[in-house]
């Protein structure tokens, strides 16, 4: 039987405080979410972002698609009502972490607008930097890192976004990184600059 809210006793007003850890950490926390169609270069430009951070003396956290539905979604499909489901845990996660003065960068295709609000709603728009990794259907088909694209042509994968499931370009991002148009270091600069104004402590 699950607990009812008013069998709940929240002690959050007894934790110590965000602004300590921050401090302690000499950074702010932030969720830098990435979304995009697989093969864009949500992942490849998440880890060499926490590199670059990491070397700067930032604690981070990668949250990827498919590590999380290894662990903690691994109970969840891909129709409408699970993706939802694992789009809200995961921005319950990042919220945990951000709370903790940790930046999360987190790497999901995110598919529609509803989701992208979904996450927005629970992280907070002050903690979330939205980052849009553009690149078509067709380069990414071309690119096809981990060989998705081919087993959907071979009818071996079902429900994949942006053939048999939609992709809707997004009604806002903080950030647009194109990958067709600027080269992986370029993009990265870009990412970079951008995380690097958001995780900075005020004076």
């Amino acid at each position: 039987m699950s607990a009812t809210p008013e069998h709940l006793y929240p002690t959050f007003d007894r934790m110590l405080p965000r602004a300590a850890k921050e401090a302690m950490l000499g950074q702010s926390g932030a969720v830098i979410w990435m979304y995009g169609l697989s093969g864009s270069g949500k992942s490849t430009l998440a880890h060499r972002l926490e590199r670059v951070l990491h070397d700067e003396g930032r604690l981070v956290k990668v949250l990827d698609g498919d590590n999380v539905r290894t662990g903690l979604n691994k109970n969840l499909g891909f129709s409408d009502e699970d993706r939802l489901e694992n789009i809200r845990r995961v921005a319950e996660v990042a919220k945990l972490f951000a709370d903790c003065g940790i930046v999360v960068i987190a790497s999901f295709i995110t598919p529609n607008n509803e989701l992208r609000r979904l996450a927005r709603d629970i992280i907070g728009g002050g903690d979330l930097l939205e980052v849009y990794v553009k690149a078509s259907f067709e380069t990414c088909a071309a690119r096809d890192p981990k060989g998705l694209y081919a087993k959907v042509k071979a009818g071996e994968v079902k429900q994949f976004t942006g053939r048999d499931s939609g992709f809707e370009e997004p009604d806002h991002a903080d950030l647009v990184i194109d990958t067709e148009a600027a080269d992986e270091d370029a993009c990265l600069a870009t990412l970079h600059a951008a995380a690097a104004a958001k995780i900075r402590l005020p004076r």
